[in-house]
């Protein structure tokens, strides 16, 4: 019967350490990047623009309709060969994520601005607001309240997906913990620590999504 020994992990504890350190900033950056590319593509759906609408919408279904493990590889090995420029795993990874993240915040973003009551845009139009005047100072602060749950479940979702970066040789804490593995032949006790150091952060998380889907619930 297997002999569980988690103490010989103390002694990998800064691996560890540095790649939940990786991990929550790699979360940042493509959570913020993919907000921004979220915003921007929604836009562009929203756009009566019609080749801008049909660009928009032909980059998030690429994206929303391919595996991001292939996004990873693809923007580590050929976008630097098609765009002629050198690409580090950390900002393949970060444009894969953010660009995979944002094609799914930008379908969020877009159900939050067209479920606000087109009478707010013509009361801005009465007011004598332009188009993107409205959008910034009536229609964007009411979607985003009804979109704050979605979008924290989309940055869950982009946490976990940190993990695989880790196939691209960026020292996460996936990367960390199969070095710790290695060295320690004791791959259930680290895969497992890994796992645990996961669900402590991201469940707190969860609870608070629900907590904030409840209360819109309610009120609404």
């Amino acid at each position: 019967m297997y002999e569980w020994d988690f103490g010989l992990l103390w002694g990998y504890r800064w691996l560890f350490l540095d790649g939940l350190w990786v991990t929550v900033s790699f979360t940042v950056a493509i959570v913020t990047g993919g907000l921004a590319v979220g915003l921007v593509g929604a836009l562009g759906l929203l756009c009566r623009f019609a080749p801008l609408r049909m660009a928009s919408l032909a980059f998030i279904e690429v994206f929303r309709c391919t595996p991001i493990l292939v996004q990873l590889i693809w923007c580590y090995y050929a976008l630097p060969i098609l765009a002629g420029i050198e690409l580090s795993a950390t900002s393949a990874a970060l444009i894969a994520l953010s660009c995979y993240g944002g094609a799914f915040y930008a379908e969020i973003i877009r159900g939050g601005i067209v479920s606000i009551d087109p009478g707010q845009s013509e009361a801005g139009a009465a007011l004598g607001m332009m188009p993107a005047q409205t959008m910034r100072r009536i229609i964007l602060p009411q979607a985003l309240r009804r979109m704050i749950p979605a979008l924290m479940n989309q940055s869950i979702l982009q946490f976990k997906n940190t993990s695989l970066v880790s196939v691209l040789a960026v020292p996460d804490l996936v990367y960390q913990g199969q070095m710790a593995a290695h060295d320690s032949f004791r791959p259930l006790e680290t895969y497992t620590a890994i796992a645990v150091a996961y669900f402590v952060i991201l469940f707190p998380l969860t609870l608070f999504v629900r907590h904030r889907e409840r209360r819109l619930g309610g009120r609404s």
